[in-house]
């Protein structure tokens, strides 16, 4: 009637619900990689991977590389962001580096100084990745 079976069905759907925090004053270095969402307000040094949203506050920082569903920056990023989805810049946002997503929004006051793809640039990397990679095989 009770088994273990029946609690992990669904279990990884409702990590992607799950909010992970970074707080304001904790600094973070290294790959991160997590089936629930994250909110950071501190400072993160590294790769941040997630199929949920990363949502970065006035006092959060990323250096590094990001892949996921949904973004919403209030604070500062340098390095590549890859977001599937929506990606949306917030008037305190300080976005530097390389942008790949599908939608953008830009709040007023918002600095971004990026290069930025858009209209499934995410997944057409992805597909080129896997072109290429056939190809050097079929030629070799």
């Amino acid at each position: 009637m009770f088994s273990d079976k029946n609690k992990d069905k669904g279990t990884a759907s409702d990590l992607t619900k799950e909010q992970n925090k970074i707080a304001q004053g904790t600094v973070f270095k290294g790959t991160i990689e997590s089936q629930g969402s994250f909110r950071i307000e501190g400072k993160v040094i590294g790769n941040i991977t997630t199929p949920g949203k990363i949502v970065v506050g006035k006092t959060g920082y990323i250096e590094g590389e990001i892949d996921c569903a949904n973004a919403d920056f209030e604070g500062q990023f340098t390095g590549e962001l890859k977001v599937k989805s929506l990606l949306t810049l917030r008037s305190t946002a300080k976005i530097e580096g390389d942008v790949f997503t599908d939608k953008l929004s830009i709040e007023p006051g918002a600095v971004f100084n990026a290069t930025c793809s858009m209209k499934g640039a995410v997944k057409s990397l992805n597909d080129d990745a896997h072109k290429s990679k056939k190809q050097k095989g079929q030629s070799a």
